[in-house]
């Protein structure tokens, strides 16, 4: 009698339902994989084979399989918020292990370390810093922290300046063949007649104090070259001279100054210091001024600074500062942090500094199908699964990071109504087959 075959066919469109009333039930859960009941028929086998006339016994379920196609990438205003746009997943551990991820709601814990909803901590490779280049270790993984402090100061060494210096001004007269002389046409900061132009930056000290910065420049003429100008810096109101290898002040003048040369079309050709013997010489780098070291009050290391003319330019146009920047940074606190599709996860601070703090690990396997599910969207690995590969996201296999946004459920509602409706067919099928045998049964039990 059919009453084993229904029977298998009401366990199979009863799994079928579970499995379309699960997708239902998390269509809004973030990184979710539908899933799908997969079933096989079920034959008697007779001694050697199934004989040509075996009816069948049944159906009985092979696989309920999760599908890895990718979600919707819907954004938010949370920066903790990842999303992978590919193939791939996050690394999270816990005290019990490692598992893979797709579902990318971050947020920070009360020590600052960036935790999914249950607790697990989001694994990045580790910054490693030689100079100014900086790698990963991409061979292991740590917990991304990101710790509520001051972010550490960092010292002015370098300024870029890109200014323009007006060519038709009348130059200030010098003596012949010195161009640094400031006798002969006295310069004094506090006097605007004694030169063309002025500006300043802010640089700042070990400890993150800022200094004032001015360059005053004015077009100078020795009678033979005219395409001069004399730059003068002052730190904090007071003067220092160059010197090439930013060791010793050169010269004894109370207003020393530096020396900036330019071509007939109006590039920088050349820059002069006066060395510590009185005597001037063409920087070593030619586009370049570099000072001794600046002795300061506030307990700091002395500022030593090197200015990038390069960019200076003397055309026939007004005074211009086209870029006056600086590389030092005082004292910030954090304000957040941002990923970039790569990977590498930057802590920003007030001061506008960003400092890196690793790349996010991204894994994969051979098999995803393969990966055991163990609830809070989370999978761990299998033998089934394959070795995983970690890596960098956008490289091999791997995907991109969105950062401010996250991976929607891949359910179709519409898809799963009408799956619903298929099981419930044949749900009442299968148990029709069965009041149908019962009649049949009843039926043989009447006959006398």
């Amino acid at each position: 009698m059919p009453f084993r075959i229904a029977l298998s066919g009401l366990h199979a469109a009863s799994a079928d339902l579970r499995v379309t009333g699960n997708n239902i039930a998390n269509a809004a859960t973030t990184g979710f994989k539908g899933s799908r009941a997969e079933f096989v028929d079920v034959y008697a086998a007779a001694y050697g084979a199934i004989t040509q006339i075996t009816s069948g016994s049944g159906v009985r379920t092979a696989n309920i399989r999760q599908i890895f196609s990718q979600g919707n990438i819907e954004y938010t205003d949370n920066s903790t918020d990842l999303a992978i746009t590919g193939q791939g997943f996050f690394i999270v551990e816990d005290e019990k292990g490692r598992y893979l991820t797709r579902n990318g709601v971050f947020g920070l814990d009360r020590d600052g370390y960036v935790v999914n909803t249950t607790g697990q901590t989001l694994q990045v490779f580790p910054p490693v810093t030689v100079g100014t280049t900086t790698t990963f270790n991409t061979g292991t993984l740590v917990d991304l922290q990101l710790q509520n402090t001051i972010g550490a100061p960092v010292a002015t060494d370098r300024v870029q300046v890109n200014v323009n210096v007006d060519a038709d001004l009348t130059p200030f007269n010098i003596a012949a063949g010195a161009l640094h002389d400031v006798t002969t046409s006295p310069f004094d900061p506090t006097d605007p007649t004694t030169y063309n132009h002025v500006t300043a930056t802010t640089v700042y000290d070990s400890l993150g104090a800022p200094h004032v910065v001015s360059m005053y420049y004015r077009k100078v003429s020795d009678g033979t070259v005219n395409n001069a100008w004399q730059m003068f810096l002052y730190v904090d109101g007071s003067p220092v001279n160059p010197s090439d290898d930013g060791t010793a002040s050169g010269g004894s003048s109370p207003n020393p100054a530096a020396v900036l040369e330019f071509n007939a079309d109006g590039t920088l050709a050349q820059t002069r210091y006066v060395d510590a013997g009185g005597t001037s010489q063409v920087s070593a780098t030619p586009d370049e001024l570099v000072y001794p070291p600046i002795n300061l009050t506030t307990g700091a290391a002395p500022l030593q600074l090197t200015f990038d003319l390069g960019d200076t330019t003397q055309y026939g146009s007004e005074f211009a500062v086209n870029t006056l920047s600086q590389n030092g940074f005082t004292t910030g606190r954090l304000t957040g942090f941002d990923v970039e599709e790569n990977g590498i996860v930057y802590a920003r601070y007030t001061n506008g500094n960003a400092e890196i703090l690793g790349m996010v690990a991204l894994g994969n396997v051979p098999n995803p199908q393969g990966l055991r599910q163990k609830g809070d969207s989370l999978w761990v690995e299998t033998y089934d699964a394959g070795d995983l590969v970690l890596g960098q996201p956008g490289t091999a296999s791997l995907g991109l990071i969105q950062s401010g946004a996250l991976e929607s459920s891949t359910v179709e509602l519409s898809d799963e109504l009408v799956n619903m409706i298929t099981a419930q067919r044949n749900y009442q099928a299968n148990a029709q087959v069965i009041s149908t045998a019962d009649q049949i049964t009843q039926t043989l039990l009447n006959i006398r």
